[in-house]
């Protein structure tokens, strides 16, 4: 028993890093399908088609289940939707078309993981330690030295202000689903989210005449690495950290995904790797394991008496209602007996 006890957090511990590393690969595979689609259509089609394609992939799938999803879990799922993937992608892809290079796009970004842990304090009652704050600003001088090449000006002002409204979006979206808590399932909720998407990207590309797909294959290439990696690995393993671990560790494992952007661009595309660049690899993932070594955020104790909370345990009141170890009542003849 000791044993099975010992054996039941390492097992946990190696879930959680199995599920961790292939989320870091799967998200930055989202950098490079649009790096690949880039040159074959304009970033609102190469959305709205990611969005079309991974839609109806789920709704048949939900077609077939035919679950049971209450209004308030449609309602708060479309919300989620619209913010962590249609707010963050387009802010995102709509600063890289006016300009703003992908280093400030990405050491922009990088902002999520300290702004949504500091946010989860008062919102979500987790506790972050100082370690741990030293962590996220340790990470995101690591994406500095990762990005460090590619920071250079040339938009306008007004476009610096695109990353920054993504990152929050994705804070809040993250927020409002560990604050509301929906009931459905996770594959539930992705078909909602990328319902709400597929009908803001398909609009937003209709209306600037950019819905017709192209025939180039490097487009479809492009669309199944956004659907089956990005999307579904991605996307979808980035709520089942936030699950699992909660707000802030989750969003550490971001800091990740730079390096990992630039690994797989450096290996696709020749990119080339400096000095800097590795060294900021190494501090991104001292950061990442700083965060995670640190000890565990708790939330506030939302269940009800139903779900059994500690509050809701027998008191010991002295008088007639006292109650026995068994929970039984001391009744007068108990009493008698207990007092010879």
């Amino acid at each position: 028993m000791y044993t099975s006890a010992m054996a039941a957090p390492r097992r946990d511990a190696l879930i959680g890093a199995a599920i961790g590393t292939v989320f870091v690969v799967t998200w930055s595979s989202g950098f490079i399908g649009a790096q690949l689609g880039a040159g074959a259509a304009p970033a609102s089609t190469l959305l709205a088609w990611r969005f079309i394609v991974a839609g109806g992939l789920l709704l048949a799938w939900a077609c077939w289940r035919r679950p049971r999803i209450p209004p308030r879990d449609l309602a708060l799922h479309a919300l989620i939707g619209a913010l962590g993937q249609g707010g963050y992608l387009y802010g995102v892809f709509l600063a890289a078309e006016h300009g703003v290079s992908a280093g400030v796009d990405n050491l922009i970004t990088a902002l999520q993981p300290l702004v949504a842990a500091v946010l989860a304090v008062p919102v979500l009652g987790e506790r972050v330690t100082r370690r741990q704050l030293a962590g996220f600003a340790a990470g995101l001088g690591g994406v500095a030295l990762v990005v460090g090449g590619d920071l250079h000006g040339g938009a306008p002002a007004w476009a610096y202000a695109l990353p920054l409204a993504a990152t929050l979006c994705l804070v809040g979206a993250t927020l409002i689903e560990r604050r509301t808590r929906p009931s459905i399932g996770l594959i539930d909720a992705l078909t909602v989210q990328a319902g709400i998407s597929a009908l803001l990207f398909t609009v937003l590309a209709g209306a600037g005449g950019d819905l017709a797909p192209p025939a180039d294959p490097a487009f479809w290439t492009a669309i199944a690495v956004l659907v089956v990696l990005a999307m579904f690995g991605g996307y979808g393993l980035y709520w089942v950290n936030v699950r699992r671990s909660g707000v802030g560790r989750a969003s550490a494992l971001l800091y990740l995904t730079p390096p990992a952007t630039m690994l797989g661009a450096w290996a696709m595309f020749g990119t080339t790797l400096t000095p800097l660049s590795l060294v900021g690899v190494l501090a991104c993932a001292a950061a990442v394991a700083v965060v995670l070594r640190a000890p565990a955020a708790h939330g506030r104790d939302r269940r009800s008496p139903a779900q059994g909370s500690p509050a809701q345990a027998p008191v010991r009141r002295a008088g007639a209602g006292r109650e026995e170890s068994d929970g039984s009542p001391r009744t007068p003849e108990r009493r008698r007996a207990a007092s010879r």
